[in-house]
C-alpha cells in the first residue's frame, strides 16, 4: 500500500463539478511517457462492471474520447483469461484487433502488465491476410468509391448470387448410367432432376450441397444394385460417389467452384457483375467494382485488402467454418459491414469498442445496432454508453464538443471529471500558413508548463505533417528542441516512436486511440479538407491531450469551432 483515501460518507458523494478521488486525480495527472499505461489504479465502478462481464455476453461500449473503453477492453482481457483461461484455449483464445499498427504499439504493454503475454494483438489487414498468405496483393491502393461498395452489406447477398448462379436443374439433365463389369444400372433422367433438385432446394452452404448430391446419385444406383441381388456397402456408395457418371452430371447441375474463381469473373465480367448485383447495386456501383484492366486469369489476378474479404465472404458460403473464442474489436465504428462479418464469424463473443463520432473511414457504420447485427451478436448483446471522461480535461473536451452536433448530434455530450485541470490555447497564425517558430513556441510552452516532463503530439493532416516534421528537425529549430530533451520523431518512420521520444509528429489518420500530456494540432481546416469524414478526423485530434491543447492556424477555423466563442 502506498496511500489511503476516504471514501464520501453516505449522502455526500462527489459531483463531476466537484472533482473526485484525490488520489485518481494524481494518478490520471502523471506525465504521460511511452506505451499506454493499464488503469489498476484509477478503475472506476462503471469500468469495472464491464471488466467483469461474463464471456458469454457480448458487449458494445460507446465511450466518448477518455472515458477510459479501450483500457476497459484490455482489462476486460486479462480478467477473462484469468477467469474462464480453460474455456478460452478450448475455443480457440482471444485476440485484439486495432484500428492501425501505430495503436497497438501504443497499447502493447498493458496486458503484459496485467500478467499476460500471449495474446493476439492485430490490424484487421494482419488478420485477413493470415488466411490467405498466398494471395499476391495489389500495388496501387483503391478508389474510395470502390472500396466503400466492396465494403457494403449489400454485396454478401451479389456474392451469394455470384456464386450459385451456375447450380440448376434444366431439362438438358440425363440420366445417370453406371457400368460395372457386364453390368449397367440406370437412374432415369426424371429421378435425377428430382434427386437434384431436392437437393438444390434445401442446402444452405455450397461444398455440403455438392457432397450431398453426389452422395444422392449414387444412393440411387446403391438401391439398383440391391435390387439385382447385390450387397452394397458405404465404401461402395462413396466410390459411386466419385465415379466418373455421377462427377459428369454433378458438373453440369452443381460445377465445382473456388473464391477466387467467382470473384475474378465477378470483377471482370460486367454482364455477370450486372446478374449478380441483382437490384442491390445500382449501375454506377458496378461500375466502380470492375477492374480497370481485367486480369487474364485467376491466377495472374492481383487482390487488394478489400477483395480477401470477398473471397473470405465467398469462403464461408462455400463452407461454414466454426466460431470460437473472443474478439476485443477497438474503433469498431470504422470498420465496413464486410469487415465486420468476417470478424463475427471468428468468434463466438466479442468485446466492441468505439466512438460514432470518431468514424473516419468512408465505410463507416451509423449506429452500434448496425455494427453488432454484421457481427452476427443478435439481440442479446449490450450497448453501454460511456461520457464520464477520465483524461481529457473539461476545457479541451467542451471545445471538441463543438463539433458534435455536426457529427452525431445523437450522442450525449461527454462530460469531464476533469474540472481544473488543462490549458487550451488557440493561436491565429500572422501569415499563410502556420510558420515553424508557431509550432516550435507551442511545443515549448507546453513542455514548460508541464514542468519539463511528459510527451508532446503534433498532429497535422496527412499532406502537412512532413513539412511540419522538416521544420522541427532542421537546424537551428531541432538545436533548440534537443536542449530540452524534445528530439522530435515521425509516428510511422520510427518503430519506437511512442517510447522513445517525448515529442511525436502524428499524421492525423493515425491519431485515433494515442493520448499526450500536451497536443499541438495543426490547421484544423486542412484537417477537415483532407478526407469526406474530416470533421471526424479533427474531432479526433483534438482530443489526444491530457493536460494542453494548442491550436495553430492561418486559415479560418470551422465554422463549428468557431461558432462556440
Amino acid at each position: 500500500m502506498t496511500a489511503y483515501e476516504d471514501e464520501p460518507v453516505s449522502g455526500a458523494q462527489t459531483t463531476a463539478a466537484q472533482g473526485f478521488s484525490d488520489l485518481v486525480t494524481a494518478e490520471i495527472e502523471r506525465p504521460r511517457s511511452g506505451p499506454m499505461r493499464d488503469i489498476v489504479a484509477t478503475i472506476q465502478p462503471d469500468q469495472d462492471v464491464l471488466v467483469r462481464a461474463p464471456l458469454d455476453t457480448t458487449i458494445c461500449v460507446q465511450g466518448a474520447p477518455g472515458t477510459g473503453k479501450t483500457a476497459v477492453g484490455l482489462h476486460r482481457v486479462a480478467y477473462l483469461l484469468y477467469a474462464e483461461r480453460t474455456r478460452l484455449a478450448r475455443d480457440g483464445g482471444i485476440a485484439i484487433i486495432g484500428p492501425n499498427r501505430s495503436f497497438l504499439q501504443y497499447i502493447r504493454h498493458v496486458l503484459p502488465a496485467l500478467g499476460e503475454v500471449f495474446v493476439q494483438q492485430l490490424t484487421f489487414p494482419d488478420l485477413i491476410r493470415r488466411y490467405y498468405p498466398d494471395h499476391p496483393m495489389a500495388e496501387s491502393e483503391e478508389e474510395t468509391a470502390t472500396v466503400t461498395v466492396k465494403g457494403d452489406a449489400r454485396m454478401a447477398a451479389a456474392l451469394r448470387r455470384a456464386l450459385w448462379s451456375g447450380v440448376g436443374v434444366g431439362d438438358d439433365v440425363e440420366a445417370l448410367v453406371y457400368s460395372k463389369g457386364a453390368s449397367r444400372f440406370r437412374v432415369p433422367d426424371y429421378e435425377v432432376r428430382e434427386i437434384a433438385a431436392g437437393v438444390v432446394e434445401t442446402a444452405t452452404r455450397y461444398a455440403p450441397g455438392r457432397t450431398t448430391l453426389a452422395q444422392r446419385l449414387a444412393h440411387a444406383v446403391l438401391l439398383r444394385m440391391e435390387q439385382r441381388g447385390g450387397t452394397p456397402d458405404d465404401r461402395t456408395q462413396n466410390a459411386l460417389a466419385r465415379s466418373a457418371p455421377v462427377r459428369r452430371i454433378l458438373n453440369q447441375v452443381w460445377p465445382q467452384r473456388s473464391p477466387e474463381q467467382v470473384l475474378h469473373r465477378l470483377l471482370s465480367d460486367a454482364g455477370f457483375l450486372t446478374e449478380a448485383a441483382g437490384d442491390d447495386l445500382t449501375a454506377e456501383e458496378q461500375k466502380a467494382l470492375q477492374w480497370r484492366k481485367p486480369y487474364r486469369s485467376v491466377k495472374s489476378a492481383r487482390w487488394s485488402e478489400a477483395d480477401l474479404v470477398l473471397l473470405d465472404e465467398l469462403g464461408d458460403l462455400l463452407e461454414r467454418e466454426p466460431r470460437r473464442g473472443h474478439l476485443v474489436v477497438d474503433e469498431a465504428q470504422d470498420l465496413s459491414a464486410m469487415q465486420l462479418r468476417a470478424l463475427g464469424r471468428r468468434c463466438r463473443t466479442a468485446t466492441v469498442l468505439g466512438d460514432l463520432a470518431q468514424a473516419t473511414t468512408p465505410y463507416a457504420s451509423a449506429s452500434w445496432q448496425s455494427v453488432l447485427a454484421e457481427l452476427g451478436a443478435g439481440e442479446s448483446a449490450e450497448i453501454v454508453e460511456l461520457t464520464r471522461g477520465f483524461r481529457v480535461p473539461a476545457a479541451i473536451i467542451e471545445y471538441a464538443a463543438r463539433l458534435l452536433p455536426s457529427l452525431q448530434p445523437d450522442l450525449a455530450k461527454p462530460v469531464s471529471l476533469r474540472r481544473a485541470a488543462g490549458g487550451l490555447e488557440i493561436t491565429a497564425a500572422g501569415a499563410s500558413e502556420v510558420a515553424a517558430e508557431d509550432v516550435l513556441q507551442a511545443c515549448l510552452r507546453i513542455d514548460e508548463e508541464g514542468g519539463r516532463a511528459g510527451s508532446i503530439g503534433v498532429i497535422a493532416a496527412d499532406a502537412e505533417i512532413r513539412r511540419v516534421f522538416d521544420h522541427l528537425t532542421a537546424a537551428p529549430t531541432r538545436s533548440t528542441l534537443d536542449k530540452v530533451g524534445l528530439t522530435p520523431a515521425m509516428l510511422g518512420d520510427t518503430e519506437n516512436a511512442l517510447e522513445h521520444f517525448r515529442l511525436v509528429c502524428v499524421p492525423a489518420s493515425l491519431a485515433k486511440g494515442l493520448e499526450f500530456d500536451g497536443v499541438v494540432v495543426v490547421e484544423p481546416a486542412a484537417i477537415v479538407d483532407a478526407e469526406p469524414r474530416g470533421l471526424n478526423r479533427l474531432y479526433v485530434a483534438l482530443t489526444r491531450a491530457v493536460s494542453a491543447l494548442t491550436v495553430l492556424h492561418a486559415r479560418p477555423l470551422p465554422a463549428q469551432l468557431a461558432a462556440g466563442g
